[in-house]
């Protein structure tokens, strides 16, 4: 099986690669990973050419604009990488009889549920990449229907690349305290659990909409407060600062975040098989993984 990962620069293609199966079923896989210098979604050129060069049997695309508040201005470029360059995937994918897994976001949802979200709670979106992205499955629907598989996620971090865990400790060694916001409830998850997951999925054939975050839930400043004391106990950080709770609305930023995006996995946990991981157990895990000299 021949499979196409875009998106390889980031935190889940980082994780998609080093997690990838010798096999799926009776078939050997033969990966290809693209980063945005060897795929352009931007071009419909670009795509055509990657998939005509690869041929592949199956596309995972964790590839996105992700500058949550960058894209209240770059309107354009959002809509451009998160719907259009999803919606030329998959009218590709459909031509060339090509399966595909297309990763989406809690920020589809407002966050004013205050339950989990179910896969088929209805969308409404209260951001600039929130609609761009739920545009991206509405293409991916419209144009292949139930048998792609869409996978929303939340609060991703891995021992690769910019997030809010490697931030966090960076800050923790250089600052003599932070304020870190308590209203937003969401599931931190480690993008390695995502991509084993995801690779379980292709195995299973699961199509359809599916949620995947690690299990528990938390608010930012719980996270922080995880972080630091795992961070300590890895020797990561030498020394305990104060962590102050604080509102939303005094940490305004340019893009409304959903205050609550808790989703529901068990449609996901049901199909693949997978025992679900609480999110400290993973932190737990990843830190273990991360390089100091990378903070500093």
């Amino acid at each position: 099986m021949k499979v196409l990962v875009i998106g390889a620069n980031g935190q889940l293609g980082w994780e998609l690669a080093r997690t990838c199966p010798d096999s799926i079923g009776s078939d050997s896989v033969e990966l290809t990973a693209l980063g945005s210098s060897r795929i352009d979604l931007c071009s419909t050129q670009s795509i055509q050419r990657c998939i005509r060069d690869t041929s592949p049997d199956c596309i995972i695309n964790a590839a996105a604009y992700t500058a949550v508040d960058r894209a209240e201005q770059e309107i354009a470029a959002a809509y451009q990488l998160n719907r259009d360059g999803v919606s030329e995937l998959a009218m590709q994918a459909k031509k060339n009889k090509i399966s595909l897994v297309h990763i989406s976001t809690d920020f589809v949802f407002n966050g004013e549920n205050f339950k989990p979200y179910t896969p088929y709670d209805h969308p409404c979106p209260g951001s600039v990449y929130g609609k761009s992205k739920l545009e991206g499955e509405r293409a991916v629907k419209r144009i292949i229907g139930s048998t792609a598989l869409i996978i929303r996620t939340a609060w991703l971090y891995s021992a690769h690349g910019h997030n809010f865990v490697k931030t966090l400790l960076k800050l923790m060694a250089e600052k003599e305290s932070l304020k870190v916001i308590d209203e937003q409830i969401g599931s931190p998850t480690w993008a390695l659990g995502l991509a084993k997951a995801i690779w379980v999925a292709i195995e299973k054939e699961v199509k359809g909409i599916f949620h995947w975050t690690d299990a528990g839930v938390a608010s930012w400043y719980d996270f922080a407060m995880a972080i630091q004391e795992e961070g300590l106990d890895a020797g990561l950080l030498s020394r305990a600062i104060p962590i102050f709770p604080v509102s939303t609305s005094e940490y305004p930023t340019p893009a409304k975040r959903p205050m609550y995006g808790v989703l529901d996995k068990r449609s996901m946990w049901q199909a693949t098989g997978i025992t679900p991981v609480h999110w400290r157990v993973q932190l737990r895990a990843m830190l273990k993984q991360v390089n100091l000299k990378e903070l500093n």
